[in-house]
């Protein structure tokens, strides 16, 4: 229904069904400012505009509303037998549930807005329908740009995630000169602004309060340049202020990053991934940073297991982050078999170096790009940069539960030998 295509022929370029007076009243003004007749907007919701369509062209616009809808899924698709190729619908209703509005989009809506209306919503969401027509068309669609989603998410905290989200992104703007976003979603204590010496400004906070408000023009003028090819949206929201969002506002980030980027890096904490689980449905790679310790074997192997559950087409790296090899609390051998599967990289520890970045506003591997922790990232990063031709094969080596054969007491019992030899 929402093809870009260019307006023309006899349509009118606009059509609204509404179910209540309240939401006309605030519709009609915006349709006269619009240049529209306020004369085409109807009383009643889906169904009567599925009846109406079906003995009349589609408008270029149609405003319908779901109120009234036991099934709307369902109704979107019998609309959708109605509708012409090239209308671009937009969907309004009371259920506030971004599984409905993630499906609606699936099912070709352009766009969905929550009542009580009003008249700047509404003025947004007809300009940003009024552009795609004047969006060109595609020549191939197969030629589409490629894009790689990465989410880095830490086993633990102090695990480095971090500073493998920014230095990847860096990487992959500096080193591959692609187009990259940094998306740092610890909304109260993110620190990829602070790692490029960067002020984070409320690009990130503004879209979670007014996700209606997303499209291109907000990403340009919401997010802070690091370069000419990394773009950084993060925040420092006010620790007295709780996070407030269904999730909705992350995934429009994530749309407008696909079409402007060819890159996002998102610095994922772990507990987003229990809140809003489907921040991960187009991620196509998730670095997993881990230590060689007891309690990050465990959420390793857990995580692992949720990402199996609910995100099986993004392929994980387990990366073992800040290693120490002498003062390891669990050696990589055990590490591997208690995940039942192999490390992909192992970044050693550096904390001189770590600590020049900090000083300098750097990227680690900016601040020391000779170095084998370095290395060891550029490694990730060309491993990221294949996934799209990978596919999922090296995951395709699944064995029965991950959680059954972690035994703890036998590693804490090779731990404890260790230790005991130490002092002998």
């Amino acid at each position: 229904m929402n093809a870009p295509w260019k307006a023309g022929g006899n349509r009118d370029p606009f059509a609204a069904f509404i179910c209540d007076e309240a939401a006309l009243d605030v519709l009609r003004p915006v349709v006269v400012d619009m240049g529209w007749q306020p004369e085409k907007c109807a009383k009643g919701g889906l169904r009567n505009a599925v009846q109406s369509l079906s003995v009349t062209a589609s408008p270029n616009i149609l405003l319908v509303d779901l109120s009234e809808s036991g099934d709307p899924l369902n109704d979107i698709n019998a609309l959708a037998e109605v509708c012409e190729p090239g209308t671009v619908v937009i969907a309004i209703g009371q259920v506030n549930d971004v599984r409905l509005y993630r499906d609606l989009l699936a099912s070709g809506i352009h766009d969905y807005l929550l009542k009580p209306l009003s008249a700047g919503q509404l003025r947004d969401a007809f300009n940003h329908a009024q552009a795609v027509f004047a969006a060109p068309r595609a020549s191939d669609p197969e030629a589409a740009k490629r894009h790689i989603s990465t989410a880095v998410v830490g086993t633990r905290g102090g695990v480095g995630a971090s500073t493998l989200a920014t230095s990847l992104a860096w990487l992959f703007s500096t080193d591959h000169k692609l187009p990259t976003a940094l998306l740092d979603l610890d909304v109260h204590f993110g620190t990829g602004a602070l790692a490029l010496d960067l002020e984070p400004g409320r690009g990130l906070t503004d879209a979670i309060d007014n996700p209606s408000r997303i499209d291109g023009l907000f990403i340009e003028r919401a997010m802070i340049r690091a370069n000419d090819n990394l773009a950084i949206l993060s925040a420092e929201a006010p620790i007295s202020a709780p996070l407030m969002t269904d999730g909705s506002a992350f995934v429009q980030l994530e749309e407008e990053f696909r079409q402007a980027f060819e890159m996002t890096v998102i610095d994922l904490p772990r507990n987003m991934l229990i809140n809003f689980p489907h921040l991960l449905a187009e991620v196509n790679v998730v670095v997993l940073a881990t230590e060689m310790t007891l309690a990050s074997a465990r959420d390793t192997i857990r995580i692992l297991s949720w990402l199996k559950a609910n995100a099986a087409h993004a392929q994980p790296i387990v990366v073992a982050n800040k290693v120490q090899t002498a003062i390891a609390e669990i050696s990589k051998a055990d590490f591997e078999a208690s995940i039942e599967r192999q490390i992909d990289f192992t970044v050693p520890y550096d904390a001189k170096t770590a600590a020049n970045a900090a000083k300098l506003g750097q990227t680690f591997v900016d601040a020391s790009p000779a170095s084998k922790p370095a290395a060891a990232i550029r490694q990730v990063a060309e491993r990221v940069l294949g996934a799209s031709d990978e596919g999922l094969e090296d995951g395709a080596s699944e064995k029965k539960s991950l959680l059954g054969s972690f035994d703890f007491k036998s590693l804490l019992a090779k731990k404890d030998r260790k230790v005991a030899a130490a002092a002998d």
